[in-house]
């Protein structure tokens, strides 16, 4: 199956994507788009949900509307209407089901004074919705905490959990081929601040090009989300080490290299099979 997009195909998965209700729209991508991965897709899916948060967040969680919310939830449980309000009124107001249920909360512990609770409690309660006093909104937050695969503790979880997973796997395959190197655990020790996640303590080669070090991200690699690591991470990594290689697990959009053609940071989807071990040739 396919990770590696051009930017047509990449575009047109976009478009289909933003035409889509939040909730259910890998299984109808799967649809339209056979070719690609099922983990692609999910992938692009839940970046794009983040930047399409970012964006409307803000507009969406005013008191005013907040309030609207609330009441009409209040009103689906006098109602006796059958579970998952919340998940339901997430598809009508654009927010995700995690971040409505937050905005719940937070309405509903508000102080006498019409002020937010404290965070701390927020997240707390988003932890265990058992402490939840309310029990409709315990239970409605969990049904949205367990839908919701972009925010929330669980979908927090698993992001971590995947990113470390796909770090363990790359050293796992280096050493199988018998590459030796430094992790970034060692470089700290060493008194680094920004390292990478593998840091070659012999260069390989990489389709006729010597790389120094690797960094693992287990998502979706396009335009916005590479520039963003290349201010961030990769260039200081370029300026220390020389040149690179960054695996986007879950894919990329093709011709992203072309970024930064002055600074060498090759750019796949999996560890080469091609690599050069350089003792090899000495």
């Amino acid at each position: 199956m396919a990770r590696v997009l051009n930017q047509t195909t990449y575009n047109s998965l976009l478009d289909t994507l933003h035409k889509l209700p939040f909730r259910n729209r890998v299984q109808r991508l799967q649809k339209l788009f056979p070719e690609l991965s099922v983990d692609t897709l999910k992938c692009v899916v839940a970046q794009e949900c983040q930047k399409r948060m970012k964006g409307s967040h803000a507009r969406l969680t005013t008191s005013e509307t907040v309030e609207a919310m609330y009441k009409k939830f209040i009103n689906s449980i006098l109602m006796n209407e059958e579970p998952g309000i919340l998940l339901r009124l997430s598809d009508e107001v654009g927010l995700t089901p995690a971040l409505l249920a937050r905005s719940i909360i937070e309405r509903h512990y508000q102080r006498d004074d019409k002020s937010k609770p404290a965070k701390l409690l927020v997240s707390t309660l988003m932890k265990n919705t058992a402490l939840i006093d309310d029990r409709d909104i315990a239970f409605e937050t969990y049904l949205c905490l367990l839908d919701d695969d972009e925010y929330g503790p669980i979908a927090e979880a698993t992001k971590q959990s995947r990113g470390y997973e796909y770090e363990i796997y790359l050293r796992m395959e280096l050493e199988n081929s018998k590459v030796s190197f430094l992790h970034e655990d060692h470089l700290r020790m060493k008194g680094y601040d920004k390292t990478p996640d593998i840091k070659l303590e012999i260069p390989v080669a990489i389709d006729g090009q010597v790389i120094n070090w690797i960094e693992s991200k287990a998502l979706f690699g396009d335009e916005e989300v590479h520039r963003g690591y290349l201010k961030d991470q990769l260039f200081s990594y370029w300026n220390r080490f020389g040149p690179g290689l960054v695996i986007y697990w879950f894919g990329y959009v093709e011709d992203l290299e072309k970024i930064h053609q002055n600074r060498i940071i090759l750019i796949r989807d999996t560890l080469p099979r091609s690599m050069i071990l350089m003792d090899q040739h000495l």
